[in-house]
């Protein structure tokens, strides 16, 4: 019998038998527990293999890698060199770029997704087509990071002048006379890393609206009623009155566009794996390990990108239980 078939059928009959094993077994021995230490024990019985997997794949890499920052280059025999990486990392021009890179990801790729989901959001909540709208606008996001970077690629397609253009956008702008632009091949100005920050503004916009519109939806109409017959008009009422309340919304959606602005790594590397000075923090951490091999300051790298993300996940997670308490 073919192996693979054989994995196939383990895969499809074991982990189900395993999961109905490790139910029976443990409510086997919550039943022999005193009735008082039932509802305590059963809900660490239940968690105890997400625990476990949480511990292994997550808890121990994390702690194995911070460790590792603290080492040398070579991963069979590392030597503890302090904070050496570190120092490298923040004194080396290459590194500071990525770190500047990040900066605008972070800024641009937050302003411009929240900006436009709000608007698109705002917009959208008074039309017949709203659903068919938002759909539209949504469907980049089910697009793979390297997909999206694959049709932005015939989009940015730079041929010299006087050939004839097929990438998208040099072919329109040359319809108007305009000069055919290198969209992933400048340097000059952050030209490149603005190109790339538009595909993924491009992508999560459709995020960003589908959450600040449920937000809008749940404002109550008898404010925005109240406000009108008062004299507001509509311009008021988003700015006193609207804006306000999708307040906690917008923060979360913020938030989750810097996290993910910090992590960014597919587009860059599909597109130009940062040459043309986009190098972000990821595709360095990615570089110094599987191409330079140095182990430790790859780690080093990791773990600067996992300070930066821990204040604001932590932010988040505050935002999202304070909008649980008010419901």
């Amino acid at each position: 019998m073919d192996p693979r078939l054989v994995t196939a059928i383990e895969v499809v009959v074991g982990v189900p038998a395993a999961l109905v094993a490790y139910i029976w077994l443990t409510e086997r021995i919550v039943t022999l527990l005193p009735a008082k230490a039932r509802n305590r024990v059963r809900p660490w019985l239940w968690l105890g293999p997400a625990l476990v997997f949480l511990g292994f794949f997550l808890i121990y890499p994390t702690i194995r890698t911070i460790l590792r920052s603290f080492q040398s280059r070579n991963p069979r025999n590392p030597e503890w060199v302090g904070l050496d990486n570190y120092q490298w990392f923040f004194t080396n021009e290459g590194a500071r770029s990525a770190l500047v890179n990040n900066v605008l990801w972070v800024v641009l790729l937050t302003v411009f997704t929240v900006g436009l989901g709000l608007l698109i959001a705002i917009l959208v909540d008074r039309v017949r087509y709203e659903s068919w709208a938002k759909s539209i606008i949504f469907l980049p996001l089910a697009i793979s990071m390297v997909a999206a970077g694959v049709i932005w690629k015939y989009m940015y397609d730079f041929r010299p002048p006087g050939e004839q253009q097929t990438g998208t956008l040099n072919a329109a702008i040359g319809t108007v006379g305009l000069g055919p632009v290198g969209w992933l091949q400048s340097p000059k100005l952050h030209v490149t890393t603005f190109a790339l920050i538009a595909i993924m503004v491009w992508m999560w916009t459709g995020f960003a609206m589908v959450i600040i519109s449920a937000a809008v939806k749940g404002i109550d109409p008898e404010l925005l009623e109240a406000a009108r017959l008062d004299g507001a008009g509509e311009w008021q009422v988003f700015r006193r009155v609207t804006f306000p309340l999708l307040g906690p919304t917008l923060a979360v959606v913020s938030t989750t566009m810097v996290i993910t602005s910090l992590k960014t790594f597919d587009i860059v590397y599909t597109l130009t794996n940062g040459n043309y000075d986009t190098e972000v923090i990821a595709n360095l951490m990615i570089k110094e390990m599987f191409t330079i091999g140095d182990f430790g300051r790859a780690s080093a790298v990791a773990v600067v990108l996992l300070l930066a993300i821990i204040p604001v996940m932590a932010f988040n997670i505050r935002q999202f239980r304070a909008q649980e308490s008010v419901r």
